[in-house]
């Protein structure tokens, strides 16, 4: 029997449409497009790509092309203010990844693209020992020049990976994906950000506690205040003002009938 790979609910966050599913309906419906080798690109929303989507038309239209899941304690917020109710599941790709691989229903190919040169070699040790039944390799790291993309580019259409995780910071690995790839690359290509640095231990995660109270964003604040500040602090607001500008704006034909 055929497995339906259509979103059951999407949710407009400042113009990009995110899937509302569970933890489970989400791998389930990955797992499905992997099995019946149907190319989807997936990526995550948080209030940082959001508020990069507002302002890049580029980014915004790569989006349309994603089913997107949802990310943070931001995009919550928001999405209770536009649609009267959270997600049912905070999907962020850092902990669904790992999740994924673990559920697969087979062992799966899975090719690492992005980050500096060597992390992903050391992420592949990580990712061996989430779950080592999957074959894992590197594809390239994220500074290849467009020389070599074409040979990137070839790599992949000869292995085909099942999953292709993109780590090329946003909105490059989305554009990058919705530009370059097909399915003759790969099935499940992710948009997958910092992750091979978190899985490679090249960038330290919060402890479970603060993850259990979606403040992991105030973690990595701490951490890295001078690459962050701008994003948080700076960009949560923004991200905000621009929920309740989409609120006001959509209120707008209801209060003129």
């Amino acid at each position: 029997m055929t497995i339906s790979t259509k979103p059951v609910e999407l949710r407009d966050i400042l113009g990009v449409q995110v899937a509302d599913y569970s933890e489970s309906e989400a791998l389930s419906f990955i797992n499905a497009c992997i099995e019946q080798r149907r190319y989807q690109p997936i990526a995550f929303l948080n209030a940082n790509n959001a508020n990069i989507a507002w302002t890049n038309p580029a980014a915004a239209i790569a989006f349309e092309h994603f089913v997107v899941l949802p990310d943070g304690i931001g995009v919550d917020m928001a999405s209770r203010l536009l649609h009267g109710s959270t997600f049912k599941a905070n999907l962020n790709g850092t902990d669904f990844v790992p999740a994924l691989l673990k559920q697969a229903q087979r062992p799966l190919k899975v090719g690492l693209l992005g980050a500096a040169p060597g992390i992903a070699n050391k992420a592949v040790d990580g990712f061996t020992a989430i779950d080592g039944r999957h074959e894992y390799r590197v594809i390239s790291h994220g500074f290849f020049s467009s020389d070599e993309e074409a040979q990137v580019l070839e790599d992949l259409a000869e292995w085909k990976p099942d999953v292709l995780l993109v780590a090329l910071g946003v909105p490059r690995q989305e554009l990058w994906i919705q530009n370059q790839l097909t399915a003759r690359h790969c099935t499940v290509p992710i948009a997958v950000g910092a992750l091979l640095d978190f899985v490679a231990g090249n960038a330290p995660r919060a402890p479970k506690w603060v993850r259990m109270i979606r403040s992991e964003w105030v973690y990595r604040l701490l951490v890295e205040p001078s690459r962050l500040w701008r994003r948080y602090l700076l960009g949560n607001p923004i991200f905000l003002t621009r929920a309740l500008y989409q609120k006001r704006r959509s209120a707008k034909p209801e209060a003129s009938k």
